[in-house]
């Protein structure tokens, strides 16, 4: 018989992290252990306010599957018994490393799939003056970034991104807007940034509201993040979007997720995989997504004052699993 236990776990930051709709100092994760037989499968999620959820409304989740998860619930049955989300990203995470572990093998061995030596992974450049932002882009670059998120609202778009580029002169650049241009003229503003060689811009306009961006001829690619959460998703993003950001949070754990890349290959949209702020534990299961991600943004743990086992490797740009 299995056992189940659940943790809720504040992790403070080393510096605090900004998006357009909030700053963060601390990030609440909750973690699942599940044990079998000497065997240990573990799993980690960020709840996201944004999406109605709290540490609370997480464990309450997972405490409603304890009994059936420890009668031996599958990982196909977990994708029936819990809908998209923390909740069944932890717990789903948990049950591949288990699953695993009682076959004495890697995750890497369960999905049949060889790991990458490292991975490019971007460096998030949290929202701050048009100064902080170029000073946070030239000591990235300093450290070996080669791939920078830069995190933008409504402000000085176009003042912060020339200010990074010109401190950044060769690195990749994409943009995540967190749903905060609204009300800007999008294709001036597109237009603008192919000055600066912008390689993508991620979630322009508000999830559901996001109709206008088949209106227009952007030239640079679009990313659907808030807007793409499941499979079931993915089919209507293809008059607006070129590329889908898939984050086990989001979706629900490994399982969706690599169901999300086969359905976006068949739609033609290009993939990136992406975090929420977490540790080591929550960036590890979503690696297998890497190898066929053209962009990976899996630097949640450097925002960390201390990250947790398993303890991936972050320098040069890239995290080496």
């Amino acid at each position: 018989m299995r056992r189940m236990q659940v943790e809720v776990v504040e992790l403070p930051l080393a510096r605090p992290f900004a998006i357009s709709r909030e700053t963060r100092t601390a990030v609440t994760v909750v973690r699942v252990t599940l044990e079998q037989q000497g065997f240990i499968g573990r799993g980690e999620c960020t709840p996201t306010a944004h999406y109605h959820e709290s540490a609370e409304s997480v464990t309450a989740q997972l405490a409603a599957v304890q009994e059936e998860v420890e009668n031996g619930l599958s990982l196909t049955e977990l994708q029936e018994r819990l809908l998209p989300g923390s909740a069944r990203n932890a717990l789903d995470c948990a049950l591949w490393r288990l699953e695993a572990a009682c076959h004495k093998q890697t995750l890497w061995q369960r999905l049949n799939a060889r790991p990458p030596v490292s991975v490019i992974t971007a460096e998030t450049l949290s929202l701050d003056r048009v100064e902080q932002m170029a000073a946070a882009a030239a000591d990235a670059v300093s450290r070996g970034a080669i791939l920078l998120k830069i995190k933008l609202d409504r402000d000085l778009v176009l003042e912060k991104v020339a200010a990074i580029r010109a401190a950044a002169p060769d690195a990749t650049l994409i943009i995540d807007a967190n749903e905060g241009w609204s009300g800007l003229d999008l294709y001036s503003l597109f237009n603008a940034l192919t000055h600066y060689n912008i390689a993508m811009i991620e979630q322009p306009l508000p999830a559901g509201k996001d109709a206008d961006l088949q209106r227009f001829e952007h030239p640079i690619p679009i990313c659907a993040d808030e807007s793409c959460h499941h499979v079931g998703d993915i089919a209507a993003l293809r008059n607006r979007y070129e590329m889908i950001n898939i984050k086990l949070d989001k979706c629900g754990g490994l399982s969706e997720a690599l169901a999300m890349v086969k359905e976006a290959q068949r739609h033609q949209l290009r993939v990136m995989v992406g975090c929420m702020l977490g540790s080591s534990l929550a960036m590890e299961a979503a690696l297998p997504v890497t190898v066929s991600a053209e962009y990976v943004d899996l630097d949640g743990p450097i925002w960390l004052a201390a990250d947790s086992a398993p303890y991936l490797s972050y320098h040069q740009g890239r995290v080496w699993p």
